[in-house]
Parts: C-alpha cells; structure tokens; sequence
C-alpha cells in the first residue's frame, strides 16, 4: 500500500481566494500541468462549493490519467486551520463567514483522497520556498501586500504556520501594520508609490529586527509592479518580488498536502 501511495505522482492543488478558487494538478517537481476554476462567491453553502469543485476538478484529472494517479489534495484558504483542515468564521468567503467549515474533510470523502488544508498565506509561501523567489534561502519571511498584510515564517527550511504578522504594533501612533502599509491602504489613500514605500520601510524594518532573515519576498497583486516601489524599501536585508505571483498557492498547497502524506 505504502508503495502504491509513493508512484502516484501528481497532487491536487486549490488556492481558494475571495472572488476566484483555482484548481491544479502539480508534479513532483513543483509544475502545474493543468487546471481550472471556479467563482467562489457564487454558491450559498460550502457543500454546493465543493459539489462545483469536484465537477470542476474531473476534466483535468482525466487529463494525468485519472485519480489513481493522484496522491492527494492540498488547500490554501483564507483563515484556514493548519491543524484542524477547517475555514473558520472567513470574511470573505460567503458560505464560510460565519461558522467552521470542515473543508478537507468534505473533499476527501468526494474523491477517495487524502486532503490537507492550511491558510493561504502558508501556502504562497511553500510555493515560493519550492520553485519561487525564496528558493534556495534557508530562512526567508513572505509577506503578501493585498487588501490586508498576510506573513509566513521559514526558519532552517521549515514553515512555521499561522503567522498573523499584519497586526503587529507598528508605533503608538500607527497600532496596526495593515491599517497603515496595506496594498488596499495605498490605493484609499491615493498614496505615491515612493511614500507608500516609507511606510512599508517602517514595517519591514521592524521585521528585519525581530527575525533577521536572510530574505524578503513580496507577494500579492501589487508585486507585479515591484519596480516602483521596492527600490525604495530602506532595509538591509534582501527582498525580491514574489516569482510565482498568482501560481503561489496551488504549488504550495500541493507541496503542503505532499509533505503531510510522507
């Protein structure tokens, strides 16, 4: 049986976002070979969602040969537990604001497979650790501009989950880091990208003191236009834009749920 699990060689990866969730089959070595989607605010509960996922997923399993040659599935989520494979009370997921949705579950018993869940900042940031902009770096910290500042943790090659380093107390005069250097911030604001890129120096400085890390990758939309705004970043420490941009989360979630079946 150990066998068998071991020669199946692709993982099904979901990056589940606010507006769109996107399905991948991922190789061994961190390749997305197909994929598909789905809109995620188009269903009222979680079990019409994962109906549309497994419907969604068919046609590009059929593509690698079928779900015998599947390992398992791996889910980055908004607000997801990395130890219990549920979305909990996510804002922005309509049929899972206000409750625990057993996500991983709910798939496994649809497919037959083994399905690992865990946030959607953990997952971006497997990806960029496997095949993007923190490959190779023993310690890095992904930080993901967006509506809010979503962070992940690699110390010695290992994550460190369920990061919430967005809150983190900038000043007595600027309390939250996402309320003050936000991507979201910049745009209400109608902010300069050279003096949005004084606030973040703020925030990323203060990381650069806690976790001396030896690299910082940028995630989120906002990273496709590094060019105006990282140059101006006054820190010490290396930080690149996000390579894998919006492949991040299916690469990672894939890798997660891979490493989990080891």
């Amino acid at each position: 049986m150990v066998a068998q699990e071991q020669q199946k060689p692709f993982v099904i990866g979901l990056d589940l976002g606010g507006t769109n969730s996107v399905f991948g089959i991922v190789d061994q070595r961190g390749n997305i070979l197909t994929t598909n989607s789905i809109k995620t605010q188009a269903y009222k509960t979680a079990e019409d969602f994962v109906s549309a996922g497994v419907e969604a997923l068919k046609p590009i399993i059929a593509k690698v040969g079928g779900i015998e040659q599947i390992k398992a599935m791996g889910i980055g989520a908004p607000n997801g537990n990395y130890y219990r494979g549920t979305i909990e009370f996510a804002p922005n997921v309509p049929w899972g604001h206000d409750g625990v949705i057993p996500l991983a579950d709910m798939f496994s018993e649809k497919l037959g497979i083994p399905v690992g869940l865990t946030n959607d900042a953990n997952a971006a940031a497997y990806g960029e650790y496997i095949a993007g902009g923190a490959k190779g770096y023993k310690d890095a910290v992904v930080i993901t501009l967006g509506t809010g500042i979503g962070t992940a943790l690699i110390y010695n090659g290992v994550l460190i989950p369920n990061t919430v380093l967005g809150h983190i107390i900038l000043s007595a005069k600027h309390l939250d880091a996402e309320k003050y250097a936000s991507s979201a911030i910049r745009e209400n604001e109608e902010l300069g990208y050279k003096k949005w890129a004084k606030r973040l120096t703020k925030y990323y400085g203060l990381m650069e003191k806690y976790f001396n890390p030896d690299l910082f990758t940028v995630g989120g939309g906002v990273s496709r236009q590094s060019e105006k705004f990282l140059p101006y970043v006054d820190i010490k420490t290396p930080i690149v834009p996000a390579k894998l941009r919006n492949q991040a989360g299916i690469v990672g979630a894939a890798y997660y749920a891979s490493t989990k079946q080891q």
